[in-house]
Protein backbone atom coordinates (compact mmCIF):
# COMPACT_ATOMS: atom_id res chain seq x y z
CA UNK A 1 0.00 0.00 0.00
CA UNK A 2 1.39 3.19 -1.01
CA UNK A 3 1.89 5.44 2.14
CA UNK A 4 -0.19 8.81 2.17
CA UNK A 5 2.39 11.64 2.19
CA UNK A 6 1.83 14.15 5.42
CA UNK A 7 -0.34 17.22 4.25
CA UNK A 8 -1.53 20.13 6.44
CA UNK A 9 -4.27 20.40 9.09
CA UNK A 10 -7.63 21.50 7.84
CA UNK A 11 -8.37 23.86 10.15
CA UNK A 12 -5.73 26.44 9.51
CA UNK A 13 -6.67 29.96 9.04
CA UNK A 14 -7.10 32.05 6.03
CA UNK A 15 -3.89 34.46 4.94
CA UNK A 16 -5.90 36.70 4.91
CA UNK A 17 -6.96 36.46 8.45
CA UNK A 18 -3.24 35.64 9.23
CA UNK A 19 -2.13 38.95 7.41
CA UNK A 20 -4.79 41.08 9.87
CA UNK A 21 -3.79 39.44 13.39
CA UNK A 22 -0.29 39.95 12.65
CA UNK A 23 -0.82 43.48 11.07
CA UNK A 24 1.49 42.57 7.94
CA UNK A 25 1.35 45.01 5.30
CA UNK A 26 4.08 44.52 2.35
CA UNK A 27 7.28 46.44 2.48
CA UNK A 28 8.64 47.80 -0.49
CA UNK A 29 12.04 48.14 1.29
CA UNK A 30 11.89 44.18 1.48
CA UNK A 31 11.09 42.97 -2.12
CA UNK A 32 7.61 42.20 -0.44
CA UNK A 33 4.84 40.98 -2.92
CA UNK A 34 2.90 38.23 -0.89
CA UNK A 35 1.43 35.63 -3.06
CA UNK A 36 -1.77 34.06 -1.49
CA UNK A 37 -3.65 32.42 -4.35
CA UNK A 38 -3.88 28.68 -3.56
CA UNK A 39 -3.54 27.57 -6.97
CA UNK A 40 -0.94 29.42 -7.82
CA UNK A 41 1.01 28.58 -4.75
CA UNK A 42 0.23 24.45 -5.32
CA UNK A 43 1.50 24.78 -9.15
CA UNK A 44 4.88 26.44 -7.83
CA UNK A 45 5.29 23.51 -4.93
CA UNK A 46 4.78 20.92 -7.73
CA UNK A 47 6.89 22.50 -10.23
CA UNK A 48 9.81 20.42 -9.90
CA UNK A 49 7.94 16.61 -9.72
CA UNK A 50 7.81 15.24 -6.16
CA UNK A 51 8.33 16.68 -2.49
CA UNK A 52 8.41 13.67 -0.45
CA UNK A 53 10.76 13.08 1.45
CA UNK A 54 12.58 16.63 0.74
CA UNK A 55 14.15 18.67 2.64
CA UNK A 56 12.99 22.55 0.57
CA UNK A 57 14.43 25.77 1.54
CA UNK A 58 12.19 28.24 0.83
CA UNK A 59 13.82 32.16 0.66
CA UNK A 60 11.15 35.41 1.44
CA UNK A 61 8.80 33.12 2.94
CA UNK A 62 6.81 36.29 4.12
CA UNK A 63 3.55 34.94 5.92
CA UNK A 64 3.55 31.78 4.58
CA UNK A 65 1.24 31.31 1.40
CA UNK A 66 4.00 29.06 -0.49
CA UNK A 67 5.37 27.70 2.59
CA UNK A 68 1.82 26.17 3.55
CA UNK A 69 1.81 24.89 -0.19
CA UNK A 70 5.01 22.70 -0.03
CA UNK A 71 3.86 21.60 3.07
CA UNK A 72 0.44 20.33 1.66
CA UNK A 73 2.00 18.94 -1.13
CA UNK A 74 4.45 16.52 0.82
CA UNK A 75 7.83 18.00 1.36
CA UNK A 76 9.46 16.42 4.37
CA UNK A 77 11.11 19.13 6.02
CA UNK A 78 10.57 22.64 4.56
CA UNK A 79 13.60 25.34 6.05
CA UNK A 80 11.46 28.86 5.55
CA UNK A 81 14.08 31.70 5.85
CA UNK A 82 12.72 35.45 6.12
CA UNK A 83 13.81 38.26 8.08
CA UNK A 84 10.43 40.37 8.72
CA UNK A 85 9.48 40.08 12.35
CA UNK A 86 5.98 40.05 11.66
CA UNK A 87 6.41 36.97 8.93
CA UNK A 88 8.68 35.48 11.00
CA UNK A 89 5.45 35.14 14.14
CA UNK A 90 2.73 33.56 11.37
CA UNK A 91 5.71 31.40 10.10
CA UNK A 92 6.25 30.05 14.21
CA UNK A 93 2.92 29.68 14.28
CA UNK A 94 2.44 27.08 11.10
CA UNK A 95 5.59 25.54 12.20
CA UNK A 96 3.69 24.49 15.84
CA UNK A 97 0.79 22.62 13.77
CA UNK A 98 2.99 21.02 11.95
CA UNK A 99 5.95 19.12 14.35
CA UNK A 100 9.11 18.49 12.73
CA UNK A 101 7.94 19.34 9.36
CA UNK A 102 8.86 23.20 9.32
CA UNK A 103 12.37 25.37 10.81
CA UNK A 104 11.49 29.18 10.60
CA UNK A 105 15.33 30.75 10.14
CA UNK A 106 15.62 34.82 10.67
CA UNK A 107 17.90 35.39 8.27
CA UNK A 108 19.18 37.95 5.63
CA UNK A 109 19.25 35.89 2.40
CA UNK A 110 22.35 37.08 1.00
CA UNK A 111 24.70 36.15 4.11
CA UNK A 112 22.67 32.55 4.21
CA UNK A 113 25.00 29.38 4.82
CA UNK A 114 23.09 27.27 3.52
CA UNK A 115 25.69 24.49 3.99
CA UNK A 116 24.73 24.47 7.66
CA UNK A 117 21.12 23.97 6.93
CA UNK A 118 20.42 21.80 4.46
CA UNK A 119 21.33 17.64 3.72
CA UNK A 120 22.48 17.37 0.04
CA UNK A 121 20.06 17.06 -2.39
CA UNK A 122 17.85 19.33 -1.43
CA UNK A 123 15.26 21.90 -3.38
CA UNK A 124 14.98 25.41 -3.63
CA UNK A 125 11.90 26.96 -3.95
CA UNK A 126 11.01 30.46 -3.87
CA UNK A 127 8.99 33.71 -4.49
CA UNK A 128 12.29 35.68 -4.50
CA UNK A 129 12.33 39.14 -3.45
CA UNK A 130 12.88 40.89 -6.59
CA UNK A 131 15.46 43.30 -5.09
CA UNK A 132 17.94 40.40 -3.83
CA UNK A 133 17.06 37.86 -6.70
CA UNK A 134 19.94 38.20 -8.77
CA UNK A 135 22.36 38.14 -6.31
CA UNK A 136 20.58 35.42 -4.73
CA UNK A 137 21.24 33.60 -7.54
CA UNK A 138 24.94 34.01 -8.48
CA UNK A 139 25.48 33.15 -4.91
CA UNK A 140 23.92 29.85 -5.46
CA UNK A 141 25.95 29.13 -8.87
CA UNK A 142 28.28 28.51 -6.61
CA UNK A 143 26.83 26.20 -4.48
CA UNK A 144 24.88 23.91 -6.64
CA UNK A 145 26.20 20.66 -5.43
CA UNK A 146 23.71 21.15 -2.42
CA UNK A 147 20.21 20.77 -5.20
CA UNK A 148 18.61 18.89 -7.40
CA UNK A 149 16.39 21.78 -8.77
CA UNK A 150 15.80 25.23 -8.16
CA UNK A 151 12.09 26.47 -8.74
CA UNK A 152 12.53 30.59 -8.36
CA UNK A 153 9.91 33.22 -9.35
CA UNK A 154 11.76 36.23 -11.23
CA UNK A 155 10.73 39.60 -12.98
CA UNK A 156 9.16 38.41 -16.26
CA UNK A 157 12.03 40.30 -18.22
CA UNK A 158 14.57 38.93 -15.30
CA UNK A 159 13.60 35.18 -16.12
CA UNK A 160 13.48 35.87 -20.16
CA UNK A 161 17.27 36.96 -19.81
CA UNK A 162 18.25 33.61 -17.55
CA UNK A 163 17.06 31.23 -19.84
CA UNK A 164 17.05 33.52 -23.86
CA UNK A 165 19.42 31.36 -26.09
CA UNK A 166 22.10 33.29 -27.92
CA UNK A 167 21.60 35.65 -30.91
CA UNK A 168 18.10 37.42 -29.30
CA UNK A 169 17.93 40.66 -27.58
CA UNK A 170 18.05 39.11 -24.38
CA UNK A 171 20.97 37.13 -24.19
CA UNK A 172 23.32 37.93 -22.08
CA UNK A 173 26.16 37.70 -18.67
CA UNK A 174 23.28 36.11 -17.25
CA UNK A 175 22.18 33.55 -19.91
CA UNK A 176 25.77 32.82 -19.86
CA UNK A 177 26.57 32.37 -16.41
CA UNK A 178 23.37 30.07 -15.62
CA UNK A 179 23.47 28.29 -18.31
CA UNK A 180 27.19 26.91 -18.55
CA UNK A 181 25.89 25.29 -14.90
CA UNK A 182 22.68 24.48 -15.55
CA UNK A 183 19.44 23.79 -17.62
CA UNK A 184 17.06 26.37 -17.60
CA UNK A 185 13.57 26.65 -18.35
CA UNK A 186 10.53 29.26 -18.20
CA UNK A 187 7.32 27.22 -16.90
CA UNK A 188 4.90 29.67 -16.29
CA UNK A 189 4.20 33.09 -16.15
CA UNK A 190 2.24 34.93 -12.81
CA UNK A 191 -0.33 38.05 -13.33
CA UNK A 192 0.55 40.93 -11.19
CA UNK A 193 -3.12 40.46 -9.97
CA UNK A 194 -2.17 37.46 -8.53
CA UNK A 195 0.18 38.87 -5.99
CA UNK A 196 -0.44 40.80 -2.85
CA UNK A 197 0.19 43.89 -3.34
CA UNK A 198 0.05 44.01 -7.27
CA UNK A 199 3.51 44.77 -8.26
CA UNK A 200 3.54 46.73 -11.53
CA UNK A 201 5.69 43.86 -13.64
CA UNK A 202 4.56 40.27 -14.66
CA UNK A 203 6.47 37.45 -13.06
CA UNK A 204 7.61 34.09 -14.26
CA UNK A 205 8.57 30.54 -12.71
CA UNK A 206 11.65 28.98 -13.76
CA UNK A 207 13.41 25.73 -13.18
CA UNK A 208 17.21 25.40 -13.36
CA UNK A 209 18.67 22.03 -12.98
CA UNK A 210 22.17 22.13 -12.36
CA UNK A 211 24.03 20.15 -14.66
CA UNK A 212 26.62 17.32 -13.68
CA UNK A 213 29.63 19.01 -15.25
CA UNK A 214 29.57 22.90 -16.62
CA UNK A 215 28.27 22.71 -20.29
CA UNK A 216 32.30 23.49 -21.11
CA UNK A 217 35.63 23.62 -19.06
CA UNK A 218 35.98 27.03 -18.15
CA UNK A 219 37.94 29.35 -15.50
CA UNK A 220 34.88 30.16 -13.42
CA UNK A 221 36.62 33.84 -12.48
CA UNK A 222 38.18 34.20 -16.17
CA UNK A 223 34.89 33.17 -17.89
CA UNK A 224 32.86 35.78 -15.72
CA UNK A 225 35.46 38.66 -16.64
CA UNK A 226 35.08 37.87 -20.38
CA UNK A 227 31.70 37.60 -20.36
CA UNK A 228 30.89 40.89 -18.77
CA UNK A 229 33.62 42.54 -20.75
CA UNK A 230 31.71 41.27 -24.23
CA UNK A 231 28.35 42.45 -22.95
CA UNK A 232 29.59 45.33 -21.26
CA UNK A 233 29.92 47.17 -25.00
CA UNK A 234 27.63 44.88 -26.93
CA UNK A 235 26.72 46.65 -29.59
CA UNK A 236 30.47 47.04 -30.57
CA UNK A 237 32.36 43.75 -31.96
CA UNK A 238 34.09 41.78 -30.25
CA UNK A 239 37.74 42.69 -31.47
CA UNK A 240 36.95 45.82 -29.95
CA UNK A 241 35.15 45.05 -26.70
CA UNK A 242 37.34 42.62 -25.50
CA UNK A 243 40.14 45.63 -25.21
CA UNK A 244 39.32 45.74 -21.67
CA UNK A 245 40.54 42.29 -20.87
CA UNK A 246 43.74 42.25 -23.31
CA UNK A 247 46.10 44.08 -25.55
CA UNK A 248 45.56 41.65 -28.18
CA UNK A 249 41.72 40.70 -28.63
CA UNK A 250 42.54 39.68 -32.24
CA UNK A 251 44.86 36.82 -31.33
CA UNK A 252 42.77 35.54 -27.98
CA UNK A 253 39.61 35.48 -30.93
CA UNK A 254 42.02 33.55 -33.15
CA UNK A 255 43.15 31.10 -30.48
CA UNK A 256 39.03 30.48 -30.15
CA UNK A 257 38.71 29.72 -33.56
CA UNK A 258 35.73 33.25 -33.33
CA UNK A 259 35.89 36.02 -35.99
CA UNK A 260 36.67 39.08 -34.60
CA UNK A 261 33.67 40.89 -36.27
CA UNK A 262 31.35 38.53 -34.27
CA UNK A 263 29.75 40.61 -31.50
CA UNK A 264 29.01 39.59 -27.54
CA UNK A 265 25.35 38.25 -28.58
CA UNK A 266 25.97 35.74 -31.26
CA UNK A 267 28.70 33.50 -28.92
CA UNK A 268 26.94 30.34 -27.44
CA UNK A 269 28.04 29.18 -23.94
CA UNK A 270 30.39 26.85 -25.55
CA UNK A 271 32.19 29.59 -27.25
CA UNK A 272 32.39 31.99 -24.13
CA UNK A 273 34.16 28.81 -22.52
CA UNK A 274 36.55 28.59 -25.07
CA UNK A 275 37.33 32.59 -25.06
CA UNK A 276 38.07 32.44 -21.65
CA UNK A 277 40.33 29.30 -21.96
CA UNK A 278 42.57 31.79 -24.57
CA UNK A 279 42.53 34.37 -22.33
CA UNK A 280 43.82 31.73 -19.33
CA UNK A 281 46.13 30.29 -21.38
CA UNK A 282 47.75 34.03 -22.66
CA UNK A 283 50.59 35.09 -20.52
CA UNK A 284 50.17 38.01 -18.19
CA UNK A 285 52.28 41.25 -19.94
Amino acid sequence: MTAIPPGLPANLPPLRDVLARHEIKASKALGQNFLLDLNLTGKIARAGGPLEGLTVLEIGAGPGGLTRALLAEGAGHVIAVDRDRRCLAALEELAAVVPGRLTVVAADALTLDEYSLVPRPSRIIANLPYNISTPLLFKWLDRLALFDCLILMFQKEVAQRITAAAGGKAYGRLSVMVQWRCQAAALFDVPPRAFTPAPKVTSTVIALTPRPAPLAPANPEVLEAVVAAAFGQRRKMLRSSLKQISPDPARLLAAAGLEPTLRAENLSVEQFCALARAVAATPAA
